[in-house]
């Protein structure tokens, strides 16, 4: 901190010593181009009023109403000296004319920072991000945020609220659907891959946005899976499974960060300076801002922290929470909180400094406003779109192919049938940004594509989502009669997962299972085509069925992947980023516990205290066979480092991509540990016949090493292990 405090100070007497030269030829330091950004944002702040200061630290909404005849009356309502605005249109226009109001009217000019949910894409939507990290292809994730950036940025955004890294152990979280799964490194490396895609390598550019890390930290932890609830962390989780993504992203470049809703032991995220200050600011040197979630600072008094809005403003602020997204504390309360002594101007001044840093590494400055564009322009760009296939066909995982009922490649005749056959709107999935029904080929018309020429099809809803109608169940079973093989699509409507969307059970409606069960009578094979937020309870529609293919909730262009699946075109590789519990009733579960104290004890008496899917399963229409590890060396000692390597070779008739994931265990430390922990994954393209050496090289005092709970990593002496598959190596560190 002294540093930082020393760094700006040699940045303001930069400042005085141009000052004057600058002035004297009629322009502003801060408006110079030229000028270092420290520069500019010293000097700017130098002239800010206290009023001004503290509405660059608010976040109101535009938007909303799209009349272009309320354009005016939308913008005349907001300060021309706001902060930030959560932007809902997706043209350029009314952003300009709000952004025209706040560079003309105020009396610095500062321009507005315009954010948007953009989760899993502006307007080509592509698979939500549980479905994309089964992909396992962090590249094709970067491409996909690259492509919700220039849509956005051409659309009037600068900034999105994602990626979502909560660590989510609880599929009864509806917002588990928005994370990376289970795993805190699998979410650290796709945070890093967003932020990439997001901002690229200049965030002045016409086709990037910054990114925000969410929710910061620990908001998967809630109690049953109930959202905004209480979370019960301990420092020693805090640090081992809750912070180590929100770490990756920071060092990957992440612009902001948005704290979290929940109470974490005692202390809620968006007051808690622990985390926000000691944490992000002064260990990671954190050098842009954090916002609130929505209302989060003015829930602080439902959380019991806080008696008052003002209070609430207090402890939020003096935490290192710089920006208020509609709770409308800031605005009210910092100015009086300043005079009052409550709040210094010091952390004033550090926080909107932060704030600006953004928008000067923006551009905004040197342009405010979007340049209009068609929507042709700006939307589904021809290889936007074959990323968005390309990404929902590596997110699939085939959990199940009994008897090579997979591929489809000499039936004639196919029912499909279910409610999610002619269903476009839910396989967009929650946070769908401005993604519209219209614009998602549904899997009956996929299939139709895939097998024209080569199948009939006939199809039956069966029944609806949920409910009790049975009503159209005849249909679905004559149908069935009729076939060679039944493609049954099951799944969630869109809400049922999301925010705000817990379920007090994992499977789906009675209805959809009763339908599978009257399909089976039938006596064809049943392919279970799966569209869905979270893991689902399959215990009783598994064993009625001869295949299973999750496809996730995939966006846009998931149809054509899926019945490219279906008939073999397409070899499947995705692999799950978290469990499928055997039931509800197993959760939490997921792979990497820790070891329970009487391991041959302490099991569910009524059912298998297995997974029905672990973490990492996923199915191909070929074989893989693994080598034996081979390490560089299976003794070193601190300071050297060694690399281990294993040869996958193709054993089948089809080509097929193959994840390695590599995985340590130290079996014996001062501090217990996970039974395993996955420490890196690759993925490769494997031709029939061919061999492909995947690689991992350790650093012990990154690979091996552990974190205590104050966030310090140790490394001890003594026994590894390496993991593969079902591979086990020993290496042993000596002092």
């Amino acid at each position: 901190m002294k540093k930082k405090v020393f760094m700006y100070g040699l940045c303001l007497l930069g400042t005085l010593c141009t000052l004057s030269a600058k002035e004297k030829k009629g322009q502003l330091l801060y408006k110079d181009a030229k000028v270092p950004v420290e520069q500019r944002v010293e000097d700017l702040l130098s002239r800010m009023t206290l009023e001004e200061k503290v509405l660059q630290l608010n976040q109101y909404t535009l938007g909303r109403n799209t009349n272009v005849n309320n354009i005016g009356e939308a913008v005349k309502e907001i300060p021309a000296e706001i902060g930030s605005l959560i932007y809902f249109d997706r043209t350029p226009n009314l952003r300009n004319h709000m952004q025209k109001k706040a560079v003309e009217e105020s009396r610095l000019g500062i321009p507005v920072l315009f954010g948007y949910d953009a989760i899993h894409g502006f307007r080509t939507i592509y698979p939500i991000s549980l479905g994309q990290a089964c992909s396992w292809n962090p590249e094709l994730v970067e491409q996909a945020c690259a492509v919700s950036a220039q849509e956005a940025r051409m659309s009037g955004v600068d900034w999105t609220f994602s990626p979502m890294i909560d660590v989510a152990r609880d599929p009864r979280w509806g917002r588990v659907a928005e994370g990376y799964g289970e795993d805190p490194y699998t979410n650290g490396v796709f945070a890093a891959a967003s932020v990439r895609g997001y901002q690229g390598d200049d965030l002045s550019a016409e086709d990037r946005i910054a990114a925000c890390l969410k929710h910061y930290v620990g908001y998967g932890a809630s109690e049953a899976g109930r959202d905004y609830v209480y979370t019960e962390i301990s420092g020693q989780t805090l640090w081992d499974t809750y912070l180590l993504p929100y770490e990756m992203g920071v060092k990957a470049g992440a612009a902001t960060l948005m704290s979290s809703f929940n109470d974490i032991s005692g202390v809620p995220g968006s007051a808690n300076h622990y985390i926000m200050t000691e944490v992000l600011k002064e260990r990671w040197g954190h050098e842009g801002f954090i916002v609130s979630d929505w209302g989060a600072i003015e829930q602080l008094k439902n959380q019991g922290l806080a008696a008052t809005k003002k209070e609430a403003a207090m402890r939020a602020f003096n935490a290192g929470l710089e920006m208020d997204m509609m709770s409308h504390a800031y605005d009210r309360h910092l100015q009086e909180l300043v005079e009052e002594g409550k709040v210094s101007m010091a952390q004033i001044d550090e926080s909107v400094r932060r704030v600006l840093r953004l928008k000067f590494r923006l551009g905004l400055f040197e342009r405010p406003y979007t340049p209009l564009t068609t929507e042709k322009e700006r939307f589904f760009r021809p290889q936007s779109r074959a990323t968005a296939g390309e990404l929902a066909a590596e997110s699939m995982v085939l959990l199940k192919n009994a008897n090579g009922v997979l591929p489809l490649t000499n039936v004639k005749k196919i029912a499909v049938v279910g409610p999610m056959a002619k269903n476009g709107w839910d396989l967009l999935g929650s946070w769908c940004g401005h993604g519209k029904d219209t614009d998602v080929e549904m899997l009956y018309n996929g299939l139709a594509a895939e097998f024209k020429d080569k199948a009939e099809l006939r199809y039956a809803a069966g029944c609806k989502q949920d409910g009790d109608d049975r009503s159209g169940f005849a249909e679905a079973v004559e149908a069935a009669r009729w076939s060679d093989v039944v493609v049954l699509c099951l799944g969630e409507k869109m809400t049922w997962s999301g925010e705000n969307a817990s379920r007090s059970t994992i499977a789906l409606p009675t209805i959809q299972e009763a339908l599978a069960v009257a399909l089976k009578e039938a006596g064809k094979p049943i392919v279970l085509v799966l569209s869905n937020g979270r893991p689902l309870e399959l215990n009783r529609l598994e064993p009625i069925c001869d295949a299973m293919l999750e496809i996730w909730q995939p966006g846009i262009n998931g149809a054509r992947p899926t019945a490219g699946i279906l008939s073999g075109r397409i070899n499947p590789s995705g692999k799950l980023a978290i469990t499928f519990p055997y039931s509800t009733g197993q959760i939490p579960i997921y792979y990497n516990r820790r070891k329970s104290g009487r391991g041959h004890q302490g099991f569910y008496k009524d059912i298998t205290s297995d997974p029905l899917y672990p973490f990492g399963h996923g199915l191909s229409y070929t074989e893989f066979t693994y080598g034996a590890i081979t390490p560089s060396v299976t003794t070193l000692k601190r300071g050297e480092k060694l690399t281990v390597e294993v040869v996958v070779t193709n054993t089948g008739s089809r080509d097929g991509m193959e994840t390695v994931h590599w995985f340590i265990a130290d079996p014996y430390c001062s501090i217990t540990r996970p039974v395993k922990e996955l420490k890196h994954f690759e993925k490769q393209d494997i031709k029939a016949g061919e061999s492909k050496t995947f690689r991992f090289d350790i650093d012990p005092e990154h690979d091996l090493s552990f974190v205590n709970g104050d966030g310090k990593r140790f490394l001890e002496s003594g026994e590894y292990h390496i993991l593969v598959k079902d591979q086990k190596m020993k290496i042993e560190l000596l002092n």
